[in-house]
């Protein structure tokens, strides 16, 4: 049954009611009475199709559910518009590019080159050690330079040997790849409890979680 209340487009709902102004990056999404066509086809707050329908009686299923007719695909003929909470769209897509950020400022850079020598290995081995204890990934770069792409083989065996130092503190999430110049790769830390440090200082060995 609709209700009899004033079409708010969800205003009162909250945590996710905000203010928009024009350097929000949702603002140019239409909605509710800026949605001007006559005609869209609509969508329905659980994802189903419900056809083509003057954009007014579009509103007022809308204001039936006490939700908000958005415009998702505007060069579509007609547009279409979904049934939906805005507010709560809007405030998981922003905890979606936080968490987006968040994971990007954990990955740290370790770069190697084909001809290391030992003690230089050994120190960015121990760097790795330790961004790996605080949670971080690892991207582990080597590069070739000039004559050295004719023996790439070289590079991955120094890869290798990187994979086999930090093998107590995390997992490569895939094999090492050649692309272009340099070859790359991502290792994952392992919970906090199963990593077995080889290069952290003594203190912070005894201060890491004891295994189970």
């Amino acid at each position: 049954m609709a209700t009899s209340a004033p079409f708010s487009g969800g205003q009162n709902r909250t945590p996710y009611q905000r203010r928009f102004n024009n350097n929000d990056p949702f603002a140019n999404i239409r909605r509710n009475q800026r949605i001007r066509v006559p005609e869209i086809r609509v969508i329905s707050p659980e994802g189903k199709q419900l056809g083509i329908m003057p954009t007014p009686k579009a509103l007022a299923l809308a204001q039936q559910f006490e939700l908000d007719l958005v415009e998702v695909a505007p060069n579509a003929q007609p547009p279409v518009c979904r049934i939906m909470d805005f507010h709560k769209y809007v405030y998981e897509e922003q905890k979606k590019s936080s968490h987006s950020k968040a994971t990007a400022s954990k990955i740290k850079e370790i770069e190697f080159s084909a001809r290391i020598e030992q003690n230089d290995f050994t120190t960015k081995i121990r760097h790795a050690e330790e961004f790996l204890d605080s949670g971080a990934k690892v991207k582990l770069r080597l590069k070739f330079r000039g004559r050295e792409m004719a023996h790439t083989e070289i590079g991955f065996e120094v890869m290798k040997r990187a994979i086999e130092e930090l093998s107590g503190m995390g997992h490569p999430d895939s094999e090492p790849k050649l692309t272009g110049k340099q070859i790359n790769m991502m290792i994952s830390p392992y919970p906090a409890n199963k990593r077995k440090p080889r290069y952290l200082p003594p203190e912070a060995q005894q201060n890491a979680p004891v295994q189970e």
